[in-house]
């Protein structure tokens, strides 16, 4: 049986190392070294003299307005959207553009639709974008109060100059009460007519949230939406 250890003169290399599945660190085989082993080249690391200013790395959105063309184009692109809004006395239920009566509603800086904001928020994560707090801050007070119904208007118009349009969506609205389910085809109706697409493409579930957590105690509302866009 052949003996554990090696000399140098049956390896390629004066110095043969393995690594183990517990540390990336080198480990000596067995073996032995010759008596003056050529030494190992040496590196020095030195920082980059690359500056980068905080204009270059800081979104700035002039008047909502961004460029839609994503940085590759792709055939089909996926985005996910969430949102999530405190209901409190004293609010409109705005949901998908419809005003459900209820004794509360979103407190939020437009009129704190989570249908509408999500979609928004899906279609610009499918383009590669800045997200819809970002592209519309709260810090602004034009804002205050809009229609969500503007958002996917920019949304859609963002959409389309990237050259892509809506393969499918689906939606998940999540609130213990009232009950959605009365309302859904109104919901896709009216969210098909504002992303002008087929009533067939768009799909909205709504649930309860079992009694669990803030959603579940009637304090909020959230809503998920999943999108694929396809290259016209």
């Amino acid at each position: 049986m052949a003996a554990s250890s090696f000399t140098a003169s049956t390896i390629p290399h004066p110095y043969p190392f393995a690594t183990t599945t517990k540390s990336s660190h080198l480990l000596p085989l067995s073996c032995s070294f010759p008596r003056n082993p050529t030494p190992l080249p040496s590196f020095r690391l030195r920082a980059s003299s690359t500056t980068v200013s905080a204009s270059a790395v800081s979104t700035k959105i002039e008047d909502s307005r961004v460029s839609g063309t994503p940085s590759k184009a792709l055939p089909f692109r996926v985005g996910h959207g969430f949102d999530l809004h405190r209901l409190e006395p004293g609010y409109p239920l705005i949901i998908g553009g419809i005003n459900i009566p209820h004794d509360r509603g979103c407190e939020a800086h437009s009129d704190g639709d989570v249908l509408l904001h999500c979609v928004v928020d899906a279609i610009l994560g499918a383009l590669g974008l800045p997200d819809i707090g970002q592209i519309f801050p709260d810090s602004d007070p034009k804002w205050k109060g809009c229609a969500s119904s503007v958002f996917i208007q920019e949304s859609v118009r963002l959409m389309h100059e990237a050259g892509y349009e809506i393969g499918n969506l689906d939606a998940t609205l999540i609130l213990q009460r009232p009950k959605l389910s009365p309302h859904k085809d109104t919901f896709k109706a009216n969210l098909s007519a504002l992303l002008g697409v087929d009533p067939s493409v768009v799909n909205i579930k709504a649930k309860t949230h079992e009694k669990v957590d803030s959603l579940g105690e009637n304090r909020s509302i959230a809503a998920h939406t999943v999108v694929l866009l396809m290259r016209k």
